[in-house]
């Protein structure tokens, strides 16, 4: 197992790489206040083992981790909920009404991510999906407030990303937790001009209109700093919100100028359009690393966008 690998930020806020895929790709965030904890997303099980090391290395007890709250039930940020629940006899989880059922029984999240991935690849990247018992789940709708310690977290529907996803806004640092509603934006990737950013549109349920609506929401707020899934924290919320609405718009343009046939040719098509895209962008930001390395790490990244982006063609075509 690889070393535990985390950032401590201020306000007792702990980044968690999950490490799935690659180191620096994926995170999830404990947050402390008066001797209780929360967890925001879980990483998938193979996760669990370095988020308990962490609070044994922090001198926390799994009985005072008062809540887990995944930002929506996609696998690299819920696929652990199930198995760290296990472990923390008092925790409560805390997920979209939307996303309750799966978190109860996971029978449907496996059987999509199995037939896209295989049983063998599903094994490797997911592990084993526990269900959580209903009892131990809190259907949290729009503008709920959950307080540990002497801390309250107050959770936003943040449509766009998928129709499950809400965001967790921390009163205390003025920080927003953004699941992907903030898109992706990777430490290897900052230059001089700052962050990088991008949307991430992964199956099944982007929606560009309600989602400019939801960033226009968090801006709303004025946080003075954004912690994201993909990965850790950034600061400027309003210039990256401005980037991060031009290219929900930039995307979508990408899609509907395909004219490939729906499916895996334009899956393709949108892909290697959503390609030349970034490299364009990353380039004009200053970044100086090869494409073909640039293109080996967002791999994963642009061939899951670009599926989402044919789902939401075709579920507009059907329209």
């Amino acid at each position: 197992m690889p070393d535990l690998d985390i950032i401590d930020y201020a306000n007792q806020i702990t980044c968690i790489d999950t490490h799935y895929q690659r180191p620096e790709l994926a995170a999830c965030y404990l947050l402390e206040s008066e001797g209780e904890a929360v967890f925001i997303d879980t990483g998938t099980s193979h996760t669990v083992p370095y988020l308990m090391q962490l609070l044994a290395a922090k001198g926390i007890q799994p009985s005072q981790v008062k809540y887990v709250i995944p930002t929506h039930v996609h696998l690299d940020h819920a696929g652990g909920a199930g198995e760290l629940m296990r472990r923390l006899p008092n925790a409560s989880l805390v997920i979209h009404p939307y996303g309750a059922k799966h978190m109860i029984d996971p029978s449907k999240l496996i059987a999509g991510a199995t037939a896209v991935y295989g049983e063998a690849q599903f094994a490797q990247q997911f592990g084993t999906l526990t269900p959580i018992a209903e009892e131990r789940v809190i259907e949290a709708p729009d503008e709920t407030r959950v307080r540990f310690g002497n801390r309250e977290l107050l959770i936003l529907d943040t449509p766009g990303h998928a129709r499950h996803h809400f965001c967790i806004y921390d009163a205390l640092s003025q920080a927003i937790f953004s699941g992907d509603t903030f898109g992706l934006s990777y430490r290897e990737f900052d230059t001089e001009d700052g962050h990088f950013i991008m949307p991430t549109t992964t199956p099944v349920q982007f929606d560009p209109v309600a989602w400019q609506a939801t960033l226009a929401r968090l801006i709303s707020l004025a946080p003075e700093r954004i912690y994201l899934t993909h990965y850790g924290e950034i600061g400027t919320p309003q210039t990256m919100a401005e980037k991060l609405s031009r290219y929900i718009d930039e995307f979508a343009t990408i899609a509907k100028s395909s004219n490939a046939s729906p499916g895996e040719q334009r899956v393709a098509d949108i892909r290697n359009s959503l390609k030349d895209w970034m490299l364009a962008e990353l380039q004009a930001h200053g970044c100086r690393q090869s494409a073909d390395i640039i293109e080996q790490r967002m791999a994963m990244d642009l061939h899951l966008d670009a599926q989402g982006l044919d789902v939401w063609l075709t579920r507009l075509e059907q329209a």
